[in-house]
């Protein structure tokens, strides 16, 4: 077996193909999942037999032709996480379960029922002003800068990228102003899995349809409580959550991505002074070699078929290989070439549950907002230590970084 081979205990019956299964969780995430992904597409083709965290069997997907068939046909391939065939081996405290648990949500419907969530949060998306959104972007950009502009030095995960995308989101779901922080706080540790603060997160949407529902505003919450698709107050309450938790992880992370990539990469870091690439080129590089999204949980099989040459049973559990599928070479033959103006990637999925519209075009102008405002602010800002000693999450759905630290020359703000 090679290091890529499971070491731990068998799978269920009816798992032949997962005597080798590869475990997808340990050390290798934090370093160069790409070279895992290589060794996967080697030895197992692209459909690879897996083991998530606890030694539950799945596969994932990491061949683009495939990627594509599942999330184009969810007929086949559902995305009612109820259909698992293996849910009696997984433990109510297993470390997934707030990913993959069942809600009447937009995430776990499929075909009509889907349907009538998405649009309600398509609608509701479509209302925003993308050029206040950029203004707001670069107000709250300017003013977490401002924060610690006069240090020298910063963490641009934990005291920017981070913070950033929740702050906007706060913007866009009418919250007041004065309880955007503690929303930020709640935000960013519940993503960490604190239990209390996704309470507190949760407390905070119900209480907040109550109040819009009460006195609608320009937001979000008040355009999805007029939406004719009536959704009920609970599933109005999992899908506020879930449109403002899907974009924050992300979001985070791509700016992070970002910003590491135009500090440690002489095409990009020439940006900084002025130089010839763009904000834009980075950010699509991103979504191709380091997309924040990695893998995701994911598809279940609604009958017994084939995909990618295995054999896939009523109940199986596929892990979306969203970055696998990026650098499948019979789509990019030479990875060394760079993505370019090429935006076929798999960053916001594809089909019925990909990032609903506008959201992704919402997402960009977030991201290039941060980025900008960042770089004029700090002309001369440097990365503090070598790149190779930044430490990555140890995530196998998302990849980014524990921490930032940069210094630069330090400014005065005025008025303080």
């Amino acid at each position: 077996m090679t290091d890529t081979q499971r070491t731990a205990g068998s799978p269920p019956p009816g798992y032949p193909d997962h005597h080798d299964a590869v475990p997808l969780y340990g050390p290798r995430y934090q370093t160069r999942p790409v070279e895992l992904y290589r060794e996967m597409r080697l030895e197992h083709g692209p459909v690879v037999p897996v083991m998530l965290e606890g030694d539950i069997p799945a596969w994932l997907v990491i061949g683009y032709r495939q990627l594509h068939q599942v999330l184009s046909d969810p007929k086949l391939f559902s995305r009612d996480c109820r259909r698992w065939n293996v849910w009696d081996r997984v433990p109510p405290d297993w470390p997934l379960m707030a990913f993959i648990a069942y809600q009447p949500s937009v995430l776990f419907t499929d075909g009509a029922e889907h349907e009538r969530h998405a649009s309600a949060i398509r609608g509701a998306l479509s209302e925003i002003d993308q050029f206040e959104l950029r203004f707001q972007c670069e107000r709250i950009a300017d003013g977490l800068i401002d924060a610690f502009v006069g240090s020298g030095e910063a963490d641009l995960m934990t005291q920017f990228a981070q913070p950033l995308p929740v702050l906007v989101a706060a913007w866009m779901f009418g919250l007041p102003e004065e309880e955007a922080p503690d929303l930020a706080h709640d935000v960013v540790e519940a993503m960490n899995g604190s239990v209390e603060a996704y309470g507190r997160f949760a407390a905070t949407m119900m209480r907040l349809l109550q109040t819009k529902r009460e006195n609608p505003g320009p937001d979000i919450p008040s355009r999805m409580l007029a939406h004719p698709s009536n959704l009920t107050d609970e599933e109005l309450t999992h899908d506020l959550i879930i449109t403002l938790t899907a974009g924050q992880d992300a979001m985070a992370n791509w700016i992070g991505n970002t910003l590491r990539l135009m500090l440690t990469d002489d095409r990009f870091a020439l940006t900084l002074a002025g130089g010839r690439r763009s904000v834009g080129q980075a950010l699509n590089e991103v979504l191709w070699e380091d997309t924040p999204g990695q893998n995701s949980l994911g598809r279940w099989a609604t009958r017994d078929t084939e995909l990618g040459g295995r054999y896939i049973r009523a109940g199986d559990g596929l892990v979306l290989g969203l970055a696998g599928a990026n650098s499948d070479p019979a789509i990019r033959p030479d990875p060394h070439a760079g993505p370019g103006g090429n935006h076929a990637h798999m960053a916001f999925a594809h089909g019925e549950h990909r990032c609903p519209h506008p959201a992704p075009e919402l997402a960009e102008v977030m991201a290039q907002a941060a980025v900008e405002v960042l770089m004029d602010r700090l002309p001369d800002v440097i990365l503090e230590g070598r790149p190779e000693d930044l430490v990555w999450r140890p995530s196998m759905q998302m990849r980014g970084l524990m921490a930032l630290p940069v210094s630069f020359t330090p400014a005065h703000v005025a008025g303080r």
